[in-house]
């Protein structure tokens, strides 16, 4: 999933960001550039929201901020980003102007998203997938299972893809063992996620409830990358055990249809807004900064993938560097279990 540059351009990006932080620069920009959506999600509500989109010509002056770099990698989400009315316009100019970009969608519209992977041809793919046929149509209100196997049929050889399972109140450990094991049918990436709040999609808080959590973790994901420790201390921090800063949002961001971009995924924290500010403006202002410092030194509110596996990358390799007392010295106090002073490798061997 990530390679050794990855981690060396990642860990070089921190540190510019920490050092000169009205300088930073993007590791991920993601545009939910539309509501449109025909899903049905219960994990989801995007799809009550009106319909609104942000322009070619929005994305266009987004992409010209300096915050945003030939490294940054852009995701084109929504919604349903294939059902964008500008869609087509916006691909064919990230193709030519910004390759580095990638597609997320649900493949209900098989035929477009097909289309659009060939004559554009994004980085990565990544198709949600939350169980078999029964599970999705329970969890996302239609007959959609089939078309995503559409899609994968067509586009396993032609284009990195990446399943996206994300375990929920709706579906089952039994649930991931299942979409690990059709990933491993087609020889592709899986990636998977657990339900949390997010103001954008008018989700509600509902932590996951199991006994022995970690032990209904099917043995399967260890065939996958970056998915276990993310899944496992899960268990940790809804038990309120675990405590990382959020350091993500120095170097992650997302701007919504309407042009606000938030703080994070997670709380309703509003940065700016693009119709009103330059991307540069939001991200490295004083005021964001400030902002920035506050929640990254205090919040650790939710268990996202997009944010909290940035942290765990993080704190993890420096573990694997530097002995925790002195991380703490220049991090600040940071706990992986309800015993303060256990590292990362020290829990997951005695797993």
């Amino acid at each position: 999933m990530y390679t050794i540059y990855d981690y060396a351009y990642n860990g070089l990006l921190y540190l510019n960001n920490i050092m000169r932080p009205h300088h930073k620069r993007l590791s991920q920009l993601m545009i939910y550039s539309t509501t449109a959506c025909q899903s049905r999600c219960k994990h989801c509500n995007i799809w009550q929201k009106p319909v609104e989109h942000l322009s070619l010509e929005d994305i266009r002056r987004i992409m010209q901020s300096r915050c945003v770099t030939s490294h940054t990698t852009v995701g084109l989400e929504g919604g349903e980003f294939v059902l964008h009315p500008q869609a087509s316009e916006i691909m064919e100019w990230f193709h030519e102007h910004h390759p580095n970009y990638t597609l997320l969608s649900n493949c209900l519209a098989p035929r477009r998203v097909i289309d659009a992977v060939c004559r554009y041809q994004p980085r990565h793919l990544y198709v949600s997938l939350d169980g078999d046929r029964e599970t999705y149509l329970r969890m996302r209100g239609c007959n959609g299972y089939d078309r995503v196997i559409q899609v994968m049929d067509a586009l396993k050889d032609k284009t990195p893809l990446s399943l996206m399972f994300c375990l929920s109140p709706w579906n089952s450990f039994e649930d991931m063992a299942f979409v690990i094991d059709i990933a491993k049918q087609y020889n592709v990436d899986v990636r998977i996620g657990i339900y949390g709040t997010m103001a954008f999609f008018d989700t509600t808080s509902e932590l996951l409830a199991a006994t022995d959590f970690v032990k209904h973790i099917p043995q399967s994901i260890h065939q996958t990358q970056e998915n276990y420790d993310f899944v496992a201390l899960y268990d940790q921090w809804r038990n309120g055990n675990l405590r990382l800063r959020c350091q993500s949002i120095l170097s992650s961001l997302v701007v919504h249809s309407n042009g606000d971009v938030p703080l994070c995924q997670n709380l309703d924290v509003i940065l700016g807004n693009i119709h009103r500010q330059s991307l540069d403006e939001i991200f490295n202002g004083v005021t964001s900064y400030q902002t920035q410092c506050q929640y990254s030194k205090n919040c650790n509110d939710c268990w996202i993938n997009f944010h909290r596996k940035y942290d765990i990358i993080l704190m993890r390799n420096l573990e694997c560097l530097l002995p925790k007392r002195l991380i703490e010295k220049f991090y600040g106090s940071y706990q992986w279990t309800e015993d303060p002073r256990a590292t990362y490798h020290q829990y997951f061997k005695n797993l």
